[in-house]
């Protein structure tokens, strides 16, 4: 078996990824394949860390917005929507007969570990999951900042954005414009000059920084993430 493409990755999960066939809240049968798709490449010895986003669950600009809270508190309840996914993977991974830590940005001792880096480091060389719940702990970062942070942190070789049924990064959205072009190759500077709505801004800059290639594809897909790291090409590569 030759070995994997990359050693240690970071995933990024939207919480929009759990709903499923739901309007809200966490559907068994996403979450079920997602660690089952783990499962496939932690056993070819990749080591595997993933953030996942609340969005099904509270999104904290728009209900924020809506309730009447202010910026900052929406965050904060976004954040622990996080951490509700998080412990609802980490049990799928359990089943899965998966060894796997949650470690969170705000201390909440009772269900999970705080961040310490080098704790999840070593998770991580001991074969474990470590899933990064509640961003980064601060508001007005999103997960995909908090993911392109802690994958700079553990010095991943890859930033995986599992994408909700797109498997790349088109010139347009595709479920707007059929005749939208994918793009299999780009530069960190295309999402940022071209305003391609993958990442946020402050994510990619970070990954262009630390020398993370992105590699952005559709979660659907079964089978995906095994084909990535066998090399294959899937979805659309971004770096230098």
């Amino acid at each position: 078996m030759s070995s994997p493409k990359y050693k240690r990755i970071l995933l990024k999960i939207s919480g929009e990824a759990l709903l499923g066939e739901q309007d809200f809240g966490i559907d068994y049968k996403p979450v079920e394949m997602i660690s089952n798709e783990i499962k496939t490449i932690l056993d070819e010895g990749v080591q595997v860390a993933v953030v996942v986003g609340g969005g099904n669950i509270f999104r904290g600009m728009k209900n924020s917005a809506r309730l009447g809270m202010d910026r900052a508190s929406g965050d904060y309840v976004g954040m622990l929507a996080t951490v509700m996914n998080a412990i609802a993977l980490q049990s799928a991974l359990k089943k899965a007969n998966v060894d796997c830590r949650v470690q969170t940005a705000i201390a909440m001792n009772q269900i999970a570990e705080p961040y310490i880096r080098h704790r999840a480091i070593r998770h991580l060389e001991k074969g474990r999951v470590v899933i990064f719940a509640a961003g980064t702990g601060n508001p007005f970062f999103t997960t995909d900042t908090a993911a392109a942070l802690r994958a700079s942190e553990i010095d991943a070789e890859a930033m995986l954005m599992a994408k909700n049924g797109v498997d790349g990064v088109y010139n347009d959205d595709p479920r707007v414009n059929p005749k939208a072009k994918k793009l299999d190759n780009i530069k960190y500077s295309d999402i940022i000059v071209n305003g391609l709505k993958v990442m946020d801004t402050s994510a990619c800059t970070l990954c262009e920084q630390n020398n993370i290639p992105i590699v952005v594809f559709d979660f659907k897909a079964k089978g995906s993430l095994k084909r990535i790291m066998d090399g294959d090409d899937v979805g659309t590569y971004v770096g230098n």
